[in-house]
């Protein structure tokens, strides 16, 4: 029985919405991306939404508009607080604008940043900090948000593998002054390829915008807060505002997230179910630590860190678990601190160290979750787990 880590979740909704876009002729950037952008925004509840061609390509421009805003610009050399685990793409941006990272370890149990060491991490050059929610699961955002305002800090939340999760009944994604997310084909819906950003500041969104595309005024209102428009000008169409990208969407990307997101409660919902399953197999197993809920996790994929003992070796589990056909990954991108990519950093470790991160990265993998029942599998993985760890 194969266990594949992703399944595809698109149905003839999403066929017949390319089709439709086929058929229209305009395939760039237009009314779908528009309409998809209001009702990604009207479904978190947050006023502004930018839609681009990757959750990577949305934490580039989300940092890239902070580092433009006119009142609180990230600077070159300003410190950023990070978590030692999370996707490479979450860093990346960060460096290319000159900041420091202050990595901090991760909490073991839910694999988020460890929050009692915020004021440890705190120094006079910090200006940011970066939630990242991890594998569905949402970090301790409200902490971060209350330690972000008390220090008059900007809060980056990068949502791109936890859209649809909750704490306090309040949607991830809503919690950092500008917020990302991703539409890759593994994700909690899909466009392909596809991003979002989300803010309810009129500049960041305005930023974001431009920054989209070029770095043009094209795409600003007349009344845009970071430009005055002059009229009658033949080039005001061509005009060059800020040193942008060209990160556009497609119109099927668009047309293809509005029908996902019709779908996304349900495809959620299976998603916890299977979850459950998962936590009653292995969530009283000693030898295996799982990911500990925090609020109410939209359950990306699960995550295992093997406990030491005898008998238990990591190498001897992913071969077994190779050879029963159960697709795995390492945690997310593991401890970013133990890949090559951190010589080009600017950076420095809060307390010295991160041991949790090392032992996820060490002794952690993930399988796949998906909205379809997946029981059987996950029961077989347990079997598989139970055989190989005596």
């Amino acid at each position: 029985m194969f266990y594949p880590m992703i399944a595809d979740t698109w149905g003839e909704e999403e066929i017949e919405a390319i089709q439709g876009v086929i058929r229209s002729g305009r395939y760039t950037m237009a009314g779908n991306v528009a309409a998809f952008e209001e009702a990604f925004a009207a479904y978190h509840g947050r006023k502004h939404a930018v839609m681009v061609n990757s959750g990577s390509s949305a934490n580039l421009i989300a940092i890239a508009a902070l580092c433009h805003h006119s009142a609180r610009p990230l600077k070159r050399g300003d410190e950023v607080i990070v978590p030692a685990v999370s996707w490479s793409t979450t860093y990346y941006p960060l460096h290319q604008y000159g900041l420091k990272l202050r990595f901090v370890d991760v909490d073991i149990d839910n694999l988020g940043m460890d929050t009692s060491r915020l004021e440890e991490a705190l120094t006079p050059r910090t200006r940011a900090i970066t939630g990242v929610s991890i594998l569905g699961n949402p970090c301790a955002l409200d902490v971060m948000r209350r330690f972000a305002d008390r220090h008059s800090l900007w809060f980056f939340e990068d949502n791109c593998e936890s859209l649809d999760a909750r704490l306090d009944d309040r949607l991830t994604g809503t919690f950092g002054d500008v917020a990302t997310f991703s539409f890759f084909f593994s994700h909690h819906i899909s466009t392909m390829e596809g991003g979002m950003i989300l803010t309810d500041d009129p500049e960041l969104y305005h930023l974001a915008r431009s920054l989209r595309a070029h770095g043009w005024t094209r795409d600003l209102p007349g009344d845009s807060p970071i430009y005055e428009r002059r009229a009658g000008d033949f080039f005001e169409e061509y005009r060059f505002i800020l040193p942008g990208y060209n990160v556009r969407p497609m119109e099927m990307n668009a047309a293809v997230g509005l029908q996902q997101l019709k779908k996304l409660p349900e495809m959620t919902a299976g998603r916890r179910r299977n979850l459950a399953f998962f936590q009653e197999l292995f969530g009283g197993d000693e030898r295996f630590r799982i990911q500990k809920e925090n609020g109410k996790s939209s359950s990306f994929c699960f995550t295992i860190i093997l406990e030491p003992g005898p008998g238990i070796d990591r190498d001897k589990v992913l071969a077994a678990l190779k050879k029963n056909e159960i697709e795995h990954r390492i945690i997310t991108g593991g401890n970013i601190l133990r890949h090559d990519v951190v010589k080009y950093f600017d950076y420095d470790v809060v307390g010295g160290g991160t041991p949790n991160a090392d032992i996820a990265h060490d002794r952690g993998f993930f399988v796949g979750n998906q909205p379809g029942d997946i029981r059987p599998q996950i029961e077989r993985l347990h079997k598989v787990l139970d055989e190989v760890c005596e």
